[in-house]
C-alpha cells in the first residue's frame, strides 16, 4: 500500500493525486484515505497533525499528494458589526474562516442562535472551510518547520 509519512504545508511540484477532506478529518496522524483517482493511501505521520488546504503529504516513492479542503456544512454569518460578532465566535474559541464580508463557523444551533440574538444573519451553507490559524501557529496552532528538506 501507498505510504506517507510526512507532510509540507506547501508543494514543491505538481502533485500525483489530490484528497479531499473535512476541517475535522484534516487532524490526523495515521489512517487510510482514499485519493481523488481511487488509490488508498496510508498516513502514519509521526505526530497528530493539522493538515492546511494546499499542504502536501510526501509518499514513500517521494511523490506529492495535495490536501484539499472538501465541502462542509457551515454556517455563513454577515451582520451589522462584524467585528463585534467576530468577537463572540472568538470568545468561545470556535475554528472560524474571517473574510471581508462575513465569517463562516460549523454548524452549531447554540452558536446560530446565540449569533441570531446580537444582530447576527446566519445562514446553512455548504463549502469548503479553511479556518484562521492560532496566534502562535497554523490550523490548529500546530507551527510550521521549515527545516524539512526539499530533495
Amino acid at each position: 500500500m501507498l505510504t506517507a509519512q510526512h507532510y509540507h504545508d506547501h508543494g514543491h511540484g505538481a502533485p500525483a493525486d489530490h484528497v479531499s477532506l473535512t476541517y475535522e478529518d484534516r487532524f490526523l496522524r495515521r489512517k487510510v484515505l482514499t485519493l481523488a483517482s481511487g488509490t488508498p493511501l496510508l498516513v502514519d505521520l509521526p505526530q497528530t497533525t493539522s493538515l492546511n488546504h494546499g499542504g502536501v503529504l510526501i509518499t514513500s516513492h517521494k511523490t506529492e499528494i495535495r490536501i484539499e479542503a472538501a465541502p462542509e456544512p457551515l454556517l455563513s454569518v454577515t451582520g451589522p458589526s462584524l467585528h463585534r460578532i467576530a468577537s463572540h465566535v472568538g470568545n468561545r474559541h470556535t475554528p472560524c474562516q474571517i473574510e471581508d464580508e462575513r465569517l463562516l463557523i460549523q454548524r452549531d444551533h447554540v452558536m446560530a442562535d446565540m449569533l441570531a440574538k446580537i444582530g447576527a444573519d446566519v445562514r446553512d451553507v455548504i463549502e469548503p472551510f479553511t479556518p484562521e490559524g492560532g496566534a502562535y501557529g497554523h490550523g490548529r496552532t500546530h507551527g510550521h518547520d521549515h527545516r524539512h528538506s526539499h530533495t
